[in-house]
């Protein structure tokens, strides 16, 4: 990394303009993030660690697997890879903080996303395609269209041909880097076109793969990258994220039961006030665990689901209401396995082997119901079903 420099890179022009923008210029109705002080990751020592390892080694191997939960920082873990080496004023020092200038004419570039060596491709990037196809599609993977438009080039499926943004030089004459968000999205097409690009891309290029279900990726592509896996959070590592963020303290209890060590989902969380769920629903499912069986319940289940993902549509209309649909009953899922896990820790410490197997069960039954709604099946019958087996398992 080279020594930080003493005067502003901010009056000093780019070697070459981005194609499509004037100048170097970001679009002056984009506003800056706010940049916090301290870490940028938390409780992600060993993966930091891994990625700090390789970039002060001089010899980082170009292409990264970044595993692990939702939400607990991959993404940015792997933007933060992108600040540290796209930024000629990033110093030693700064990477082995794991945190890059935030002052710099490259820190300004990529606040506002207009940094033309930072590629990042994800299925929401659909949106705003220059092939209709793509963008009129609903974004539930990431199409091979798409992946040859943002980063490989080559013929689509309207007949435009794209040149690859991989191969070219980088514009300010530093690196370039790729971020494929949800790289599990990626179909096998699409993993097969990339596996060329990863065997051999050109110097100076890094490819990082974000992705919480690393066994969908083809083993060629696993077996040409290095990884970093990252973990769900510990509590106190939880705590400083909320101390960040001054999520209220009252707050914090239910959101770490819910979230399971991450922070994403706890952000999530508390902006769609999933609070309210868990004090409908828990005493609901105290009922079943009597053995009373709730007709209602699982409509309401469903309604609740329904609700969150038009909420989620009507903020994106190219979203995915199937999607949508994934993430509004994985969060259903979530508030009744706290639920569990509450009911397992009382049951460890009593000794109660009849209850702790009777949770055991239920935890195999929300298990079940996840892996139904993505093969399909119908949302109000997974729910009926669960709703059933929950009572028959308590009367039992």
């Amino acid at each position: 990394m080279a020594k930080r420099a003493t005067t502003s890179t901010a009056a000093k022009a780019p070697a070459r303009a981005p194609r499509g923008r004037a100048g170097d210029q970001p679009p002056p109705e984009r506003v800056r993030p706010v940049h916090h002080e301290g870490p940028v990751l938390f409780g992600q020592d060993a993966a930091a660690s891994t990625l700090v390892a390789a970039m002060r080694s001089g010899h980082m191997h170009h292409a990264w697997i970044l595993s692990g939960p939702a939400g607990v920082g991959k993404c940015t873990a792997a933007i933060e890879c992108a600040r540290l080496l796209l930024d000629p004023e990033a110093t030693d020092d700064d990477v082995a903080a794991f945190r890059a200038p935030r002052e710099s004419r490259v820190a300004e570039l990529i606040d506002v996303s207009a940094h033309p060596d930072l590629h990042v491709i994800a299925k929401e990037r659909a949106e705003e395609s220059s092939i209709r196809e793509v963008r009129e599609r609903k974004q539930t993977n990431i199409p091979l269209d798409l992946l040859r438009e943002l980063m490989l080039g080559g013929t689509v499926s309207d007949g435009k041909n794209f040149e690859s943004p991989v191969w070219k030089g980088a514009y300010l004459g530093h690196h370039k880097v790729f971020v494929v968000d949800e790289a599990d999205l990626l179909d096998q097409y699409g993993q097969n076109a990339l596996l060329k690009t990863l065997e051999e891309p050109p110097p100076g290029t890094y490819i990082f793969l974000v992705t919480t279900q690393e066994e969908r990726l083809l083993p060629t592509i696993r077996s040409r990258c290095q990884r970093a896996v990252f973990r769900a959070l510990d509590a106190e590592s939880m705590a400083r994220w909320y101390d960040r963020h001054a999520v209220p303290m009252d707050e914090r209890a239910w959101l770490s039961a819910f979230s399971e060590g991450s922070p994403g989902m706890a952000q999530l969380a508390h902006a769609q006030g999933l609070r309210a769920w868990s004090e409908e629903l828990m005493p609901r499912f105290d009922g079943l665990d009597t053995g009373r069986f709730d007709a209602a319940l699982a409509d309401r289940l469903g309604e609740l689901v329904g609700e969150f993902a038009e909420k989620v549509v009507k903020e994106n209309p190219k979203a995915s209401k199937e999607s949508a649909n994934r993430l509004g009953t994985r969060c259903a899922l979530l508030i009744i396995a706290s639920r569990l896990r509450t009911q397992m820790t009382a049951a460890a410490q009593r000794g109660d082997a009849a209850l702790l197997a009777i949770a055991a069960h239920r935890v195999g039954l929300l298990a079940r119901l996840e892996s139904e709604i993505r093969a399909n099946v119908n949302m109000k019958h997974a729910f009926a079903n669960l709703v059933a087996q929950w009572t028959a398992g308590s009367a039992a």
